[in-house]
């Protein structure tokens, strides 16, 4: 007897864990919103519609709008699981794995935005990056590969930086940060751990944290990386054994030490890069796992628990702080799965709320906050609404860039007089330029209604109510032809359109 129960007790062990599920994390996300709302006397505002749902997780998962078709399918399901399953379905499209190369390519080289030379290695970063997003490879697998790419110790045979612009090039990141340790230890420490470490470069901040030290210790680890000539495409190479770095107009030179205080084990013939990039993804790091999840919540949520995303300190505390913990412990539990936690966050009756009523009180997440479309979000589904998949795409994404936080969106001038006077406007409203006007009106058999509902669905993925069919109704009147451009026209320049609700 004995025996058998302790080959039970062996069976048991060997077996494997259980795979962590999306649906215990959200309601434990729920649980301690519903806690504090209570606490704190917040009514939570009701669900969304279907259609708000749809549109809202197709926008946050893939980075654009439903189409037609799939709008009529999603309305007409019946299947109380059908949210459960969309949200599913959409993390295993391309569109996902293509959305979230644009988000963290924001993150990791805005420098980008400026459209100089440089630009040439975003089709190779993208590349490795979609590649990474696609195969759904572990968040803190893809940032180690990214911080400890291979750099060749050889100053006589040097790692080139670009060879063929279209194939899969992480050393991207490093030449856009001109190889430059301060620029590659800001960075990564923004991005990846949350700490805003560059505002202590030149001296020490009477009121941060982190003292000048501290920042060049994270440079050190930089500090090997040498440009074998000039401008942004030198070929690199790294001296590994160099472990140090002079403060600029100091005489005092630092070592490469964790932020924690600890200093690296140097007993193996490897790039300092990586074993920065090792410590920094441990599942017990105070910051990585929290930063990742914080960064997540703001993503789908608009405002982070701790906001902005990327500003941990000490007078910037979290809105839930037991929350946070418990999701950057079921992340480090889940092997670092981004996907896990946007199942888990989408699944959650808070992400399912209406953003209709007030936003004044947005860190209880009683209600959606309204967020503004990121660039690639707007041209992808202004394509997707208008049919007119050619136009200057790299102009469109620097002139439609978020002005402001996401939470608080803002239009230019700009913005503005191109949705309203512009060329892709007039194209998109012109009868004889816009394939979804030309395909609408030239279906058969559709009454004027029916019409208006087609361009309603393509363009704010919903119906409009009875109330907007009617007054629209009205306008176009008998000229079908001529007047369902300037219904296209309003609801392209609709804040509905412009913001993700």
């Amino acid at each position: 007897m004995m025996r058998a129960f302790v080959t039970m007790l062996c069976i048991a062990a060997l077996a494997p864990a259980a795979e962590p599920d999306p649906r215990v994390l959200a309601a434990r996300i729920d649980k301690h919103l519903a806690e504090r709302m209570k606490a704190d006397g917040v009514t939570p505002a009701a669900r969304a519609g279907d259609a708000e749902f749809l549109r809202r997780v197709t926008l946050d998962i893939t980075g654009r709008i439903p189409a037609p078709r799939d709008v009529h399918e999603f309305l007409a399901d019946t299947d109380p699981h059908k949210r459960e399953r969309l949200i599913d379905e959409l993390l295993e499209t391309p569109q996902h794995a293509v959305h979230f190369t644009n988000v963290w390519r924001g993150l990791l080289l805005p420098e980008l935005l400026g459209g100089n030379e440089g630009r040439i290695f975003q089709q190779g970063f993208e590349s490795w990056l979609n590649d990474r997003m696609r195969r759904n490879v572990a968040y803190d697998v893809w940032v180690r590969e990214l911080l400890a790419a291979p750099i060749s110790v050889d100053a006589d045979a040097p790692t080139l930086v670009l060879q063929r612009p279209e194939a899969m090039n992480e050393l991207g990141y490093f030449a856009m940060k001109e190889a430059n340790p301060a620029n590659l230890a800001a960075g990564a420490t923004r991005v990846f751990l949350g700490i805003q470490i560059e505002c202590a470069q030149c001296h020490d901040h009477p009121f941060a944290r982190w003292s000048r030290d501290q920042f060049w210790n994270q440079a050190a680890f930089f500090a090997g990386i040498e440009k074998q000539g000039e401008g942004t495409f030198a070929p690199l190479s790294e001296k590994r054994e160099r472990r140090s770095i002079k403060i600029p107009e100091t005489a005092k030179t630092v070592q490469a030490m964790f932020l924690d205080g600890t200093a690296p084990a140097w007993n193996a013939p490897v790039s300092p890069r990586e074993l920065l990039a090792n410590w920094m993804t441990r599942p017990d790091n105070p910051y990585f796992a929290r930063t990742a999840v914080n960064r997540l919540w703001g993503h789908f949520f608009g405002i982070g628990i701790v906001d902005p995303v990327d500003d941990f300190n000490d007078d910037n505390k979290p809105s839930h702080p037991e929350l946070l913990d418990e999701l950057s412990k079921a992340f480090a539990d889940a092997k670092f799965d981004q996907r896990f936690i946007m199942r888990a966050l989408c699944r959650t009756e808070a992400y399912q709320r209406t953003s209709a009523g007030s936003a004044s009180d947005r860190r209880h997440f009683a209600r959606m906050t309204v967020k503004g479309l990121s660039a690639e979000q707007f041209h992808a589904s202004f394509v997707q609404a208008t049919g007119l998949g050619k136009n200057d795409r790299p102009r469109f994404l620097t002139q439609f860039a978020v002005q402001g936080k996401l939470s608080d969106p803002e239009t230019s001038i700009l913005q503005a007089l191109t949705l309203m006077n512009g060329k892709l406007a007039d194209a998109a409203t012109s009868m004889s330029k816009s394939p979804t006007l030309r395909a609408i009106v030239g279906m058969p058999g559709l009454s004027v209604e029916e019409r208006i509902e087609a361009i309603y669905l393509t363009t704010l993925a919903r119906k409009p109510s009875p109330a907007e069919l009617t007054r629209v109704r009205k306008h176009v009147g008998d000229d079908a032809e001529g007047k369902l451009g300037d219904v296209m026209w309003a609801l392209l320049n609709s804040a509905e359109f412009r913001l993700n609700h």
